[in-house]
């Protein structure tokens, strides 16, 4: 059954990955023709002289699906729902790209042609440069966005709630040439996203899905998730601007939406206090009335207050802690997701005060 339910994905990238160690862990487009092109001869004959690693490389992934299965139904049976992430990009250097090059705008050497990224936002003032090989969305459309569907499917399996992550590219993606040293030299280009939301809705009625509605957000984008009755983020790290109309700000949140103190893109709700000027902490306790609790409980505790149906706090902010235990900083890539907590850092009260909380605000399971 397994075989078959990864029978999309699991053969091509066993064979990647197999493919991979025998040419010295380099890139693919460095392999050899046949290999390199992903052609099913030079394919076969590779796999038959690479089959004890391929077998292992296989049970790995069979043991891996049996132990996340049981972990899915022992949250389940305890009232615990699996929220998962759907990257929207893919790495250059990895099995999705190699076996299937037509979906990907790349050249006659494999190299990608335009790449992802996102202009300057509050996240970074010289915008993203990500460098993931962009779609070639025309083709996606023609054939039906298998390659996405199957991604879905896979999502359905593991999760009972999926992210779309950077879900603005499915109305319009920041394309960027290959060369460029800057992510300021990209362009917006229109993607099918409405035609592709129909058939993962028509294919998976059941799936639950969530869009990450950050960075540069036209009204566009808002339009697509608003007609597929998509939630949203609210962060509320980014609702002191002095503005009264910004959409993060506690009066403007609506039940279907999910808030956040932060992401793991922001700095610790710590951390960014201590880095506001005295005027904006001054702003952000005046809009709380300001309460007597200090950050980053106080911030958790108007996460919980707010009308959102779901409110989610990172581990950090929990406990208690600075910038120093910051997760991911966008635009960087050194130092990131290294962060992991000691048992020493967890006070002994904590449990209390988090069901307390959600006594307070109703948000106990049912």
């Amino acid at each position: 059954r397994f075989l078959q339910e990864a029978d999309f994905w699991l053969e091509d990238y066993v064979r990647f990955q197999a493919f991979r160690d025998s040419q010295g862990r380099q890139p693919w487009t460095t392999w050899p023709p046949g290999l390199r092109e992903c052609e099913q001869t030079a394919c076969d004959q590779g796999a038959v002289e690479l089959a004890e690693q391929i077998f292992e490389l296989r049970f790995r992934q069979f043991v891996f699906h049996c132990q996340w299965g049981e972990l899915r139904h022992y949250a389940n049976k305890h009232g615990v729902l699996l929220f998962g992430d759907m990257p929207i990009y893919v790495h250059q250097d990895s099995a999705d790209v190699w076996a299937h090059q037509e979906l990907f705008d790349l050249d006659e050497h494999g190299d990608p042609v335009t790449v992802t990224g996102v202009p300057p936002d509050y996240f970074s003032s010289e915008g993203q440069l990500w460098g993931n090989p962009q779609y070639n969305w025309k083709l996606m459309h023609d054939t039906g966005f298998q390659w996405w569907l199957q991604r879905f499917a896979s999502a359905a399996h593991q999760f009972d709630i999926a992210r779309i992550d950077h879900f603005r590219a499915l109305e319009a993606y920041w394309e960027i040439p290959a060369g460029a040293t800057s992510a300021k030299e990209g362009r917006w280009v229109h993607a099918p996203g409405r035609e592709l939301l129909q058939a993962v809705r028509e294919q998976y009625p059941d799936l639950c899905l969530v869009a990450e509605n950050l960075g540069t957000i036209s009204a566009e984008v808002e339009a697509l998730r608003e007609d597929f009755a998509l939630p949203g983020m609210l962060i509320l790290q980014f609702a002191f601007d002095g503005n009264p109309e910004n959409p993060y700000l506690s009066h403007r949140h609506s039940q279907s939406d999910i808030v956040y103190t932060g992401t793991h893109d922001n700095d610790t709700t710590l951390g960014w206090f201590e880095s506001l000027t005295d005027d904006t902490r001054g702003r952000v306790y005046q809009y709380f009335n300001n309460p007597t609790e200090g950050m980053p409980w106080m911030l958790i505790g108007q996460a919980m207050a707010s009308p959102a149906n779901t409110a989610i706090v990172p581990w950090q902010d929990f406990l208690g802690l600075n910038g120093k235990h910051r997760m991911n900083t966008p635009g960087t890539t050194e130092g990131n997701w290294h962060w992991r907590f000691e048992w020493e850092q967890v006070p002994l009260d904590i449990a209390g005060r988090i069901h307390q909380l959600l006594c307070t605000y109703d948000r106990l399971p049912p």
